[in-house]
């Protein structure tokens, strides 16, 4: 089979699901906009890479997009001399505008998360370009049910639910070297440090559940980077729980099972959240997760099951989720084994891949 995969080389979603597909035996052309900057690729003969360096700058206003098509002749020319199979772009409007451009069939459109929940609010120009790219496709995939109910406000055509799974493999409990002491009691999240993504709810209810418990030895484990790093640790300082606080910065995806197993009980505060693969690996790794009300997180999480699901925006109830955890090993314990089981039965990778390959192998 040969794939023609439009997407974003340096995204860890592309990285997987390339890697992923190409172990299977599939042929894969990738295209990407933008420098290629990661390595992930290298050890694979039968996946191709072009790049095409697109300089988009927020004064370009609306029409943006129209600098995308500076790849079109290069896609077409792909297609002419790869003769792909299947043509599949990843992002509904900026890959997804070209996929729908360059007239192949089938063409397949997988949904992202903002391309279909933002995107098309910006103006009626948007809308119609995220329209025009769902016709254009043979067949529409999203990760999650919340985000194809969303993706059908513009389509009348069947979106396919392919979630965006775990590799149990890699993410499972594994006693490794932690940072803290083994008596410590340690709440967590894995998340860029961005404002969607509401660090500063979990933060503030740490202080809650830290100041009701002075004597507990409770820590917050911060794992990522991104625009807020130095604002969310002045607001620890402000807090006077720095000192209870780790900011680890930017880690290798690889490592990232690592600090789900220093975790004890995983919160992901969110404002919103199309899916929530961070969720799916803690609880890969039997930890009890606590997630927001939106997006996707209540999809994943069966909430008293393998974890709470309390109010967006709310260090209170995020507070007392914490407390409930903190104070009953046993239930956390229980939650966690859930979670994994749960995710095996739902969302193991190699049965996502599995999906994709049948849906190829259809040609739509």
């Amino acid at each position: 089979m040969r794939l023609l995969l439009l997407s974003d080389p340096n995204s860890p979603h592309t990285i997987k699901w390339v890697t992923s597909l190409a172990s299977e035996g599939i042929d894969i052309f990738l295209v990407g906009l933008g420098n290629l900057q990661v390595r992930s690729y290298d050890s694979f003969s039968n996946v191709r890479i072009e790049t095409v360096n697109v300089e988009i700058t927020r004064q370009e206003g609306s029409f943006k997009k129209v600098l995308y098509l500076k790849s079109l002749p290069l896609v077409k020319k792909i297609i002419r001399n790869f003769k792909p199979d299947i043509v599949h772009a990843h992002y509904a409007t900026s890959y997804g505008l070209i996929g729908a451009l360059s007239g192949f069939h089938p063409f397949v459109l997988s949904v992202w998360g903002s391309d279909v929940f933002s995107f098309p609010h910006k103006s009626p120009i948007h809308k119609m370009i995220l329209k025009y790219n769902l016709q254009k496709a043979d067949k529409i995939l999203s990760t999650s049910y919340v985000m194809a109910k969303e993706t059908s406000l513009y389509t009348k055509k069947e979106i396919e639910v392919i979630p965006f799974g775990v590799d149990i493999t890699k993410f499972k409990p594994t006693n490794i070297g932690s940072l803290f002491d083994k008596n410590d009691i340690v709440v967590g999240t894995i998340k860029t440090l961005e404002e969607k993504y509401g660090v500063e709810y979990l933060i503030r209810a740490f202080k809650i559940v830290s100041d009701k418990y002075p004597d507990l030895p409770l820590k917050l484990l911060i794992v990522g980077g991104g625009s807020l790093e130095g604002k969310l640790k002045q607001l620890t300082k402000d807090l006077n729980i720095a000192e209870k606080t780790l900011f680890t910065g930017r880690v290798p995806f690889e490592e990232v099972p690592k600090y789900h197993n220093m975790i004890m009980i995983y919160v992901a505060t969110s404002d919103s959240e199309s899916f929530g693969v961070a969720v799916l690996e803690a609880m890969a790794c039997e930890k009890p997760v606590i997630v927001s009300n939106v997006g996707g997180l209540p999809e994943v999480v069966e909430d008293g099951v393998t974890g709470f699901v309390v109010p967006p925006r709310n260090p209170v109830k995020t507070a007392e989720a914490i407390e409930r955890l903190i104070l009953d090993e046993n239930l956390r314990k229980q939650m966690g084994r859930n979670g994994r089981e749960r995710v095996k039965k739902f969302y193991n990778w190699d049965d996502n891949v599995r999906q994709m390959i049948k849906l190829f192998s259809l040609k739509t």
